[in-house]
């Protein structure tokens, strides 16, 4: 199947409908098992910073969590831009179905940031730029979701979220360079996938094991919330009477 061919399907609800389904089982499998390895492997036998003490392990919950609401919201932009300029349909599935996990992840990432600030720092929360712009991005990612909630007309509904999510997208490289541009409490990224780790491996293998783990889990969340929007709103075609009601009612 060529790139195009591929484009062209995307358009189809049905289509993706089915081909995701082996996706979503592949990205549940990978997230269980990786979940499960990384936090046993980092709370339970990586080991301790010689400075922050046990307190550093609080790295392996949120460092990944603040990564991947990241990529939740930069996937969210891509969405809003794909309706924008193609009017598919399926953009604006996406962007319904990122929204629950990114608020939920960057709620994660703020709170598990202020649990390990404690110890670190010596204070819950600091107007520290990453801070301050992780914030923004979780208001962001509320305010997107409170428009949808407000506007009743579908077509209004999508275009609305996604210019503010496209808009949104401003913030990404705010939250990725503010410990570079401005004076902060948080130190420089330790971790990314893509330049080599400032820490050993015992602490660094565990830790990309978990963002590994939480990029699966994100996959199989959106992909499973798209298919359950997907249904939602195909409800009346003859495809999801005949193959997914029926499916549904016999599991």
């Amino acid at each position: 199947m060529t790139l195009k061919e591929l484009w062209h399907k995307l358009g189809s609800p049905r289509w993706f409908y089915h081909m995701s389904t082996p996706w979503v089982t592949g990205f549940g499998i990978a997230a269980a098992l990786l979940l499960c390895t990384g936090i046993v492997w980092g709370l339970g036998f990586a080991p301790q910073d010689y400075q922050q003490g046990n307190s550093v392990r609080i790295m392996y919950v949120h460092v990944p969590a603040a990564m991947v609401a990241q990529s939740v919201y930069i996937g969210m932009g891509v969405a809003g831009f794909v309706l924008f300029v193609w009017r598919m349909k399926l953009a604006d599935v996406a962007i319904a179905a990122c929204l629950p996990f990114g608020m939920m992840l960057t709620a994660l990432a703020l709170f598990s940031g202020g649990v390990w600030g404690r110890p670190t720092w010596g204070t819950w929360w600091d107007w520290d730029g990453r801070t301050v712009s992780t914030l923004v991005m979780l208001f962001l990612y509320i305010g997107i979701y409170a428009l949808r909630e407000a506007i009743p007309d579908v077509e209004l509904r999508g275009r609305a979220s996604a210019l503010v999510a496209v808009v949104g997208t401003i913030n990404i490289p705010i939250i990725k360079y503010s410990v570079e541009w401005w004076h902060t409490l948080h130190q420089p990224a330790s971790f990314t996938l893509t330049a080599k780790p400032t820490m050993p491996p015992e602490m660094y293998l565990p830790l990309l094991v978990m963002v590994l783990g939480i990029y699966c889990f994100a996959g199989h969340n959106i992909l499973s919330r798209m298919r359950l929007e997907i249904v939602r709103r195909e409800r009346g075609t003859q495809w999801v009477r005949e193959l997914v009601l029926p499916a549904r009612a016999a599991g």
